[in-house]
């Protein structure tokens, strides 16, 4: 199966790093112009960009931070205006940004998680969907979190309730934008990046080989794979779908 996204422009959240810059040169290669948004990740955004370009295809920078309602909801408008369209959205920003039991968890840290992880994801939407509407047949795919399932391990659960509501919210818009707009989400499991790098200890990424019936933890590229699949004609009676990309996970 083929996957053509020729004239569709895309918009990716986060795309200097991970999930979402495979998933912006999946989509560039797929045929669409793809806005890389980034807050920090410069050198990774740019290098996004110049991957899509040896690839022959192209898209623009979009520098931001999306807890900013005003900054996100300009690198919208910046890209509709470089386009003149926006059928593809994948909310990708995110991060559990500290791990805390909800217990001792401060009122600060709680609403910058949420702000990060949710109203960020609802700001960017909110100021996408006319555009998306207008394009007849556009799409929007949100990023959750295999910690949606557990509950947060060792101190994510205000990162896993953030992005609980943000499964909450793929299937409100799946109801509410239809059938102008299909919405639907990926539920990554544990996939080889920078974030768990950061937030996962070698001897537990280990551990989460041996959890998984596939004896291995997945790839960016894997998921990049399947928010192409659902942004495209191939997907068109998929509305409202969290599809897991987790190895079977939870098969033991």
């Amino acid at each position: 199966m083929t996957i053509s996204l020729k004239n569709k422009a895309a918009l990716v959240t986060g795309a200097g790093v991970g999930i979402g810059q495979a998933t912006a040169i999946a989509l560039a290669k797929a045929g669409a112009f793809v806005g890389i948004h980034f807050h920090r990740s410069d050198a990774g955004a740019q290098e996004t960009l110049d991957a899509i370009r040896a690839n022959g295809g192209d898209g623009l920078l979009l520098q931001g931070d999306v807890a900013h309602a005003t900054e996100a909801q300009a690198l919208v408008d910046r890209f509709v205006e470089r386009t003149g369209r926006l059928d593809i959205l994948f909310n990708n920003a995110g991060s559990p940004i500290e791990r805390t039991p909800l217990e001792t968890c401060s009122l600060g840290l709680w609403s910058e998680i949420l702000t990060v992880n949710l109203t960020s994801a609802f700001v960017v939407t909110q100021r996408a969907i006319p555009h998306l509407k207008a394009s007849g047949n556009g799409a929007i795919i949100n990023n959750l979190s295999l910690s949606v399932q557990t509950g947060g391990a060792n101190g994510a659960g205000p990162y896993a309730i953030a992005k609980g509501g943000l499964q909450v919210m793929t299937r409100t818009l799946a109801k509410e934008l239809a059938p102008a707009v299909r919405t639907n989400a990926i539920m990554p499991g544990v996939i080889e990046t920078r974030h768990h790098e950061v937030f996962s200890t070698p001897e537990r990424m280990q551990q989460y080989r041996k959890e998984t019936p596939l004896g291995r933890n997945g790839t960016a590229d894997e998921v990049a794979a399947s928010v192409v699949f659902l942004a495209s004609d191939e997907a068109k009676f998929v509305n409202g779908a969290i599809l897991d990309i987790n190895g079977g996970r939870f098969l033991r």
